[in-house]
């Protein structure tokens, strides 16, 4: 399994790029991939600092895919704000992160970590009680992630 993660400067960009070069691309790369799965997410807050798509500072990255119940969107995101975002930026090896929404409830949070022993301590010491404090299985009706270590050679 890869995971691959694009950022754009803006929707322009992104429109443009869908719009005169996707599909050529696509063509080209017929046959080498399936179960392709793509999602568009929107910016919403950083996670610890100013977020910039570069990878040279981090081995690891977590990503979290949440389908959340509608009636519990609001809550969600200020938890995230005020009970994650918080706990994952002052924990030891956390380098930067981004919260995203897209379209039916669904939300990204993606952190990135100098190595997976650093996001491991986070996770076995802090997980369960932050998840009681924030109401995360109120709040989440579907959640699916990884960690994955990043190929420097895949970096573009």
């Amino acid at each position: 399994m890869a995971h691959v993660f694009a950022f754009w400067e803006s929707r322009a960009f992104y429109d443009s790029f869908m719009a005169r070069s996707h599909d050529r691309l696509a063509a080209a790369q017929g046959g080498t991939y399936k179960n392709l799965q793509t999602k568009l997410f929107d910016h919403r807050f950083d996670v610890k600092t100013g977020f910039e798509p570069r990878f040279t500072d981090a081995d690891v990255v977590r990503v979290a895919h949440c389908r959340v119940r509608e009636a519990r969107v609001d809550h969600f995101a200020l938890m995230q704000e005020k009970v994650w975002n918080p706990a994952m930026a002052g924990s030891p090896g956390m380098v930067r992160g981004l919260f995203g929404e897209a379209p039916g409830h669904e939300f990204m949070v993606l952190s990135m970590w100098q190595s997976a022993a650093e996001h491991g301590k986070y996770r076995a010491e802090r997980v369960e009680r932050l998840s009681l404090r924030a109401q995360t299985d109120a709040d989440v009706s579907a959640l699916a992630g990884d960690i994955v270590e990043l190929e420097p050679s895949w970096t573009v």
